[in-house]
């Protein structure tokens, strides 16, 4: 599919590129020094136009460009690939304050995407060697260092760089904003197929780019829910995590950004990325959904996450000290709290909450002690509430903005439809950091089913404000009773005193596709527990 390349794939990257060619793109700027020691200073030094050049891949021309220092001379570089459905224009505010710093910038449009040559392929093997031969068409072309490359990006972008570190051992620094370790946990974490996200990533493909059959099957085969072991192979071939230890091997230096509430990409797979990884790393998790914490760096404004970037190749790539080597390297900021550092991934308490019996009188029921017996509340299996995850990009991606998690009036959510329960109200601060972890007792349920838990911060006047939520899908081969576990979405969120902890859980959220027969019904009975990370 030929594009041109001047048709730009969105709103948001029209925006972009109306501000970048204009002028108006101002470039973040230098770091601060620290008053912990003394950090060098980054001079602005003149740089090259904008140059758009044909890269060869492996078998196909890719569509670059690159913006370079001036003066002749080696610099580190950066590669730069480009998100899924957008080109290699995305990034031209970032190339040209990394380039006033010292820095060779390519950015580039993987295969199959607008003008770039070939198929889609979803970051698999030929994306790979396509980095390898544009790394060496920069080596080969312009002053780069070849000891000092680095490479990062958004969203698909992200994903190559970190895959590309794994199979390319010149890629000394990585920077992975809104991106993926595990795409088999990105499709059915759970074991729950996420419908939003794989229609828009579905949408864009069909629309800017060449899917191909293997792209265009799995997407299809994953509609339909046919060939699940044939897409997680696919899936895993895709998958940094099926490289850590290649990764650990070359000892690129990682810094991992995302959102708590990325409805592509969940923190999960992050976190537990990060703690296996050997080299130097850095975890940054802040409000918002996918690509949203980022957004207005791409548009050329002083942005945290691309401070942070800048400072990390920096570091480790340009020899400058600008302290983040000696910072904490896990950096988080709660949805309502200020950012807060820990040296390793919080290791919380954990408090045990049993689900007590639901009071006829409001149909809702304790949280709190120990598990209780002797209980069971029915869920029909076909019937929504109010409570839900909200929109893929929109529902977090407003509350990151204005800092209002979305809400819904707890006396809404119809109790014949849901499980709802309750905690006591503190007296003090509750402060949730990490992942809270479910456990269900279920009876009576078909040998295939969904569940969906949603953790609220319930005020006195009804007001529950989503803390977190994941579903959960068991996918067996006979009906009867059964132990579901889930593992909500970390979060890192602070319950206020007088506020009430409330559990909900219910069987249908637009978000996802469930495995749920029409007309059925799930009991979760005793036994069943809630466990929540406190610090």
């Amino acid at each position: 599919m030929a594009q041109r390349r001047s048709t730009l794939p969105s709103y948001a990257l029209s925006v972009l590129t109306t501000m970048v060619l204009a002028g108006a793109a101002t470039p973040i700027p230098a770091v601060a020094a620290s008053s912990a020691s003394t950090r060098s200073t980054v001079t602005a030094v003149p740089t090259t136009g904008v140059r758009f050049v044909n890269i060869t891949g492996v078998g196909v021309v890719l569509k670059a460009n690159v913006v370079a220092p001036a003066t002749t001379g080696q610099y580190p570089a950066i590669i730069f690939p480009a998100s899924w459905g957008l080109n290699d224009l995305e990034y031209l505010a970032q190339a040209k304050a990394l380039a006033a710093r010292g820095y060779v910038v390519v950015s580039y449009t993987p295969r199959g995407w607008w003008s770039s040559g070939g198929e889609i392929d979803t970051a698999g093997p030929k994306d790979m060697a396509d980095l390898t031969k544009v790394i060496d068409w920069t080596i080969a072309n312009t002053g780069t260092d070849p000891t000092r490359i680095g490479a990062g990006g958004i969203s698909y972008g992200a994903g190559l760089s970190l895959l590309g570190s794994a199979f390319d051992p010149r890629i000394r620094a990585v920077a992975v904003m809104s991106g993926w370790t595990d795409l088999t946990y990105s499709l059915y974490a759970d074991s729950t197929r996420h419908q939003q996200s794989s229609g828009l990533l579905k949408l864009a493909a069909d629309l800017l780019g060449n899917a191909g059959p293997e792209l265009t099957g799995k997407l299809n085969d994953f509609a339909a829910n046919r060939n699940i072991d044939e897409i997680i192979t696919w899936a895993g071939v895709r998958s940094a995590a099926s490289y850590l230890n290649e990764i650990n091997a070359n000892q690129p230096a990682v810094l991992i950004a995302n959102a708590w509430g990325d409805s592509f990409f969940p923190p999960n797979q992050l976190i537990d990325f990060y703690g296996r990884l050997t080299g130097p790393k850095r975890l940054e998790l802040r409000p918002g959904d996918h690509a949203i914490a980022e957004f207005t760096g791409i548009l050329g404004l002083e942005n945290e996450v691309w401070t942070n970037v800048y400072r990390w190749f920096d570091q480790h790539l340009a020899g400058i000290d600008t302290g983040i080597s000696q910072e904490p390297p896990v950096l988080l900021r709660p949805h309502n709290a200020a950012v807060e550092t820990y040296p390793n991934w919080p290791a919380p308490q954990t408090r045990r909450y049993g689900l007590g019996e639901i009071r006829w009188i409001d149909g809702t029921g304790l949280l709190g002690g120990a598990p209780s017996s002797g209980w069971s509340k029915g869920l029909p299996t076909d019937r929504d509430t109010t409570a839900n995850g909200g929109v893929v990009l929109l529902t977090n991606g407003v509350a990151a903005f204005t800092g209002k998690l979305p809400e819904v009036w707890l006396p809404s959510v119809d109790r014949l439809r849901a499980g709802v329960w309750a905690a006591q109200r503190p007296s003090t601060t509750q402060r949730i950091r990490g992942i809270p972890k479910l456990h269900l007792e279920v009876t009576g349920a078909a040998a295939r089913g969904t569940l969906v838990a949603y953790l609220y911060d319930l005020d006195l006047l009804g007001n529950a404000k989503l803390i977190t939520h994941a579903p959960v899908t068991w996918l067996g081969t006979g009906s009867g009773s059964r132990s579901v576990d889930v593992n909500l979405t970390a979060t890192a969120y602070n319950l206020p005193a007088g506020h009430s902890l409330t559990l909900v859980v219910d069987t249908v959220d637009p978000l996802y596709y469930d495995e749920n027969a029409a007309g059925g019904t799930i009991t979760i009975g005793g036994g069943s527990y809630l466990d929540v990370p406190l610090v």
